[in-house]
This record gives C-alpha cells, sequence and structure tokens, in this order.
C-alpha cells in the first residue's frame, strides 16, 4: 500500500513482450520505442534483452537520460530535430527520421564540426499526413543527401496510423516496397526500409507484408500487448506490464444525480448524470493531470470510473463486498493515452520491478 499514486512497471513482462513480438517476425529488425516512458533506461534494457536491436525516441530529452545511463544501444530520433538542435541530435543519436533538407544539412554540419557521422532515413508520406515528403520529392532528396561527407542514407521510411489512422496494407506497404526498390537502383546499394510501427505487425505475421520491408519500429505493442489497429490483445502478450494504484481520499454513500443548476465542468465539458440512487463512491488520488479516467480500467470489474477532476478520480465502488478504508490503494491498468500521462506526471511514483 502507498499512500502516493504509484505506476508499477513490471520488467520481465516487458522483456517477454519483446521476445514474443521479435520471435513472431523473423528477418524483421526491432526498433524499440521508449518515448511512451520518457526514455526510461529500465525499459529500453529490458527491450534490447527482449531482442530489438535499437531504441526509437523522440525527444532529444529522453535520449540524453538513456546516454546518461550508460545506455550504447543504436538510438533512433523518431521526431526530426529543427536545425538549430543539429549538435545534439549528431551527439545524442545515431539515425533520425527526415523529410527536410534543410534540417540534414545542419546535420551534416554538425556531424562535421564533431568528426562524426550521422544516419538519417528518408520518410515519405503515404497517406496519413504526418511526417513524410510526397514520394515524388525522393528522388531530388536522396541525391543531395548522397553528396553529404557526414550524413549517411540509411534508408527510407514511412509512418501510418498515428494520425491520420491509415491502415498499412498491401497498397501502401506495396508503393513504400517500389519507392525502396527505385531508390536502391539510384544509390547502387542496399538500404534500411521501416514499414512504420506496431500497427504493421499483423501484415507480417500474417504474410501480408511485401518481403522489401525489414524494420519496424515498435513500442506500444511490446509495453502494452495490443494491436494497436484494434487495441484487442495480440501475440499472447501480456497486458499488465504497467499497472497504477492510487490510495482512496474519501469513501462515502452519496446520490449518484448531483443536485443544483448545471453548467460546464473545470474542462469545458458539459457532463450528463444518470440516477442509479444512493451509491457508493470512493475517491482516489488521482486526476487528469495524471491521467484521462477513461483510459484507466479498474484491475478489480466490479469497481465503475466515474469521471475525474484535475486532482480527484471518482468511483462507484458499491459492488465491492466491502467498503475500501482510507489509504487503500485501488489499482487500474492504463491504456496507451493514459500511460504517456502517467509516465510523464510527476506527481506519480514509478516503481519498476523486478530491479532492473
Amino acid at each position: 500500500m502507498s499512500a502516493r499514486p504509484t505506476l508499477t512497471v513490471d520488467l520481465g513482462k516487458i522483456r517477454e513482450n519483446a521476445r514474443r513480438v521479435c520471435e513472431s517476425m523473423p528477418g524483421i529488425s526491432v526498433v524499440a520505442v521508449t518515448k511512451v516512458t520518457c526514455g526510461s533506461p529500465q525499459v529500453a534494457r529490458a527491450m534490447l534483452a527482449g531482442g530489438a536491436g535499437a531504441i526509437g525516441e523522440s525527444r532529444l530529452e529522453n535520449a540524453e537520460r538513456l546516454r546518461n545511463a550508460g545506455l550504447t544501444a543504436p538510438i533512433w530520433l523518431l521526431r526530426a530535430p529543427v536545425p538549430g538542435l543539429a549538435n545534439e541530435t549528431v551527439q545524442l543519436t545515431d539515425v533520425s527520421l527526415e523529410s527536410e533538407l534543410e534540417t540534414v544539412v545542419a546535420l551534416e554540419n554538425a556531424a562535421a564540426a564533431a568528426g562524426r557521422r550521422h544516419a538519417v532515413l528518408a520518410m515519405v508520406d503515404l497517406g496519413d499526413l504526418r511526417e513524410g515528403m510526397l514520394p515524388e520529392d525522393l528522388p531530388a532528396f536522396l541525391d543531395r543527401l548522397n553528396t553529404m561527407d557526414h550524413i549517411d542514407v540509411a534508408g527510407i521510411g514511412v509512418n501510418l496510423t498515428c494520425y491520420g489512422a491509415i491502415v498499412p496494407d498491401e497498397d501502401n506497404m506495396g508503393r513504400l516496397a517500389e519507392l525502396a526498390e527505385r531508390s536502391e537502383r539510384q544509390l547502387g546499394r542496399p538500404l534500411l526500409v521501416s514499414g512504420g510501427n506496431s500497427g504493421a505487425i499483423g501484415m507480417v505475421v500474417s504474410g501480408r507484408m511485401p518481403a522489401a520491408i525489414d524494420t519496424l519500429r515498435v513500442g506500444e505493442t511490446i509495453l502494452l500487448g495490443v494491436d494497436t489497429l484494434t487495441r484487442e490483445p495480440t501475440l499472447g502478450l501480456h497486458l499488465d506490464a504497467f499497472t497504477v494504484q492510487a490510495p482512496v481520499i474519501e469513501c462515502l454513500v452519496k446520490p449518484s444525480l448531483p443536485r443544483g443548476t448545471s453548467a460546464q465542468d473545470a474542462f469545458g465539458s458539459f457532463p450528463t448524470f444518470t440516477d442509479r440512487g444512493e451509491r457508493r463512491r470512493a475517491i482516489v488520488a488521482l486526476g487528469r493531470q495524471d491521467a484521462p479516467p477513461e483510459g484507466l480500467r479498474p484491475v478489480d470489474p466490479r469497481v465503475e470510473v466515474l469521471g475525474a477532476s484535475s486532482d480527484h478520480l471518482i468511483l462507484d465502488v458499491d459492488a465491492l463486498d466491502r467498503p475500501p478504508g482510507l489509504g487503500e490503494s485501488i489499482h487500474f491498468i492504463p491504456n496507451y493515452a493514459a500511460t504517456l500521462q502517467l509516465c510523464t506526471s510527476p506527481y506519480v511514483q514509478k516503481v519498476f520491478t523486478p530491479p532492473a
């Protein structure tokens, strides 16, 4: 029992999930993405121990945290830096995902000044409308990069599902494979072909992924055990590598329908309520500043999440055999959005088990 909200991370389950994911995709190199955990070195080591070949991060602050913890594995920077962060990018990461020539020029200059080399994955937009140049702009981009003295063209890549929710399929992955073939002929050498993120695992496992795609950037499926296209369990993975517990600060029987004139809540919404009579309600020390309430699934299915304000999570505990006592913890399994906020919140303790 903890007096503060606590996120517990089971490193053994993360390592096992990484192993199962890697073994399910022979021939595919896995870049394990730790960004949802704010670059946790413990999580990164567990993923590497499970078979991942590199770590993917979106923020240089997280990459610095990993390097300061002694991590020597390759780090991919998944969010392109602005040109002004080229020096830090070259010092902290090995590969970055790029679509703007101005940024790569800055990386070339930074690498030259540091006496280093930096690898670039050229990102192409195939429909999701997040990062990536249009396919017709790729040849000129590669030609310019190929003249640089300190930049290596690692390969080409795409991102899907994260913004436009576009599903990887035979069409867009086939187009990526065609672009890769043309790019390899253009440069005269083999390239990495990164076919996106966790959402592409199903295509690989079902045998529908074109043979040219040889790398995936995988985070949520390893960490939370779900298919990101459906949020359903997949590959027999652990679904509870992350659990959060929060202590009860009030437990009283109250009406289920607020009384008085209704207006906006603290977040500008107009909540609606169902009159279920008097019910036992518990409040725990967790709020929207820490996690979205809709992203928290109680471990005990008899507990129902009713909603939250900034600092209070309101639960219906009427179905429990006995009322939870003050300070007693209620446990939840967070979804991706909740895990992201819980890892970011400074008000939530983080516990790693077994010890890294």
